[in-house]
């Protein structure tokens, strides 16, 4: 008898990622054979987006082209897309099973139920009041070298601008009796870094009386996890005692993803994101204290409802004194059902592409400068894969701050650590190291 095959595609974070990868295994333990998603399958599995418009869209796209790769297939949408937008979801004909957040674990009865009855089958709960963290487990995941760890779900911050607490609901933390283990079974696998991840992050253990520091020590005393990476933080968290602590353990990566989302207070207070430029400042300040050369990066919205051209202006200034290492620049994308939505003095499309432009250009030039830093310095770098450069065979993988490095060699080094010299640049964002 032949295996019934499932394939999986993953729209949006680093938290659905994880799901997505738990759900695989789910499909995997149930004796599903896991294929491409270009591949004809019995099964597929959406897991879905709506931080956007566009987020939106696209998972209506792959929604769609699933059917389309196998009429007679069921096609699974699950995720953040369905939860907020149900009812639009139901009459989508290309959908037959609808699982919303904190309902993943139910895929493989969902599944068994709809083979049973052939009718859509819709599994998605009233997210804002529940309480329960969803137990979602892995034991590999597909990166090798590195793992994210999902600890927290939800956002209790509700910025005019967002969807996601909608989607997701209030912050539920995991126990973190149950993180340690599925990082212990990881790191016996052979996975040497971990990510600890979580739609708001910062928020961990509020719930359970916990808190992410903690988390961290604890985890830090895991034999065989060497780095701990961490997810995006909120700037409030970031203070001397968080870091301090944090700056006394040798597997941090001084690598800290802090939004910011603008460098305008006026603009801060219309978003409803509860600091001020000069906090957040002070913030970089204590990182930069505690770590030499830290990486600091950050998310960054341009054209939001009323930004004029001075706040804008206030914000380029205020980027390129705080000096990142990355940022993600984001045009602002009008979604139905927030506060911003229906803000006056909408921003047109063309300023938003002028704006995002010139973050873009200041981005780049921040980022190579940054790297610059590392030019002749020793460093140490986890190797993750092969690579073949103008006929040349290297080795790639990252440092502490997530700078990539490139080895010239034809060893297999993956999961490795090796430690050199940086001599010379590849591209503007690789580094050849020399050991």
């Amino acid at each position: 008898m032949n295996k019934k095959k499932a394939a999986l595609h993953n729209l949006g974070c680093k938290v659905n990622a994880y799901e997505t990868e738990a759900m695989q295994q789910l499909l995997e333990e149930d004796g599903y054979e896991i294929v491409e998603f270009h591949e004809k399958a019995d099964v597929y599995v959406i897991n879905t987006c709506s931080v956007t418009n566009m987020a939106d869209r696209k998972s209506r796209q792959m929604l769609h082209r699933a059917k389309k790769l196998n009429p007679d297939s069921i096609v699974v949408a699950a995720g953040c897309y369905v939860q907020t937008k149900t009812d639009e979801a139901k009459l989508d004909e290309a959908i037959d099973i609808i699982i919303g957040n904190n309902k993943k674990h139910e895929l493989i009865s969902a599944i068994e139920a709809f083979e049973k009855s052939r009718e859509d089958a819709v599994s998605v709960i009233e997210i804002n009041h529940k309480q329960e963290y969803e137990y979602l487990h892995m034991t590999k995941t597909a990166e090798h070298t590195r793992a994210f760890i999902k600890v927290q779900d939800g956002c209790n911050q509700f910025c005019t601008y967002c969807i996601i607490p909608y989607a997701r609901g209030r912050v539920r933390s995991r126990e973190l009796s149950d993180v340690l283990e599925e990082i212990t079974t990881l790191s016996a696998n052979g996975y040497k870094e971990v990510v600890l991840t979580g739609i708001h992050l910062s928020s961990y253990g509020v719930d359970t009386g916990d808190s992410l520091l903690h988390l961290i020590q604890e985890t830090a005393k895991i034999e065989g996890i060497k780095r701990i990476r961490l997810g995006s933080l909120e700037p409030r968290i970031v203070t001397e005692e968080f870091v301090s602590a944090i700056a006394d353990i040798d597997k941090i990566c001084p690598h800290f993803h802090l939004s910011l989302q603008s460098g305008c207070d006026a603009t801060l207070e219309r978003m409803n994101r509860r600091y001020t430029t000069e906090e957040y400042a002070k913030g970089c300040e204590i990182l930069r204290k505690y770590f030499t050369h830290p990486a600091i990066t950050t998310d960054v919205i341009v054209g939001f409802p009323g930004e004029t051209e001075e706040e804008f202006a206030l914000t380029k200034e205020y980027l390129e004194r705080i000096h990142f290492y990355e940022m993600h620049v984001f045009k602002y994308s009008k979604r139905e059902g927030t506060k911003a939505a229906v803000m006056p003095n909408q921003v047109s499309e063309q300023v938003k592409t002028k704006r995002s432009a010139a973050l873009l250009a200041l981005e780049k030039e921040m980022s190579n400068e940054y790297r610059e830093y590392y030019m002749g310095k020793e460093v140490e770098v986890l190797m993750e894969e092969p690579v073949v450069i103008d006929g040349e065979c290297y080795f790639t993988g990252y440092t502490k701050e997530y700078v990539k490095i490139a080895v010239k060699t034809d060893k297999m080094l993956a999961n490795t650590f090796i430690k050199g010299k940086v001599t010379r640049k590849l591209s503007a964002d690789l580094f050849v190291v020399e050991f």
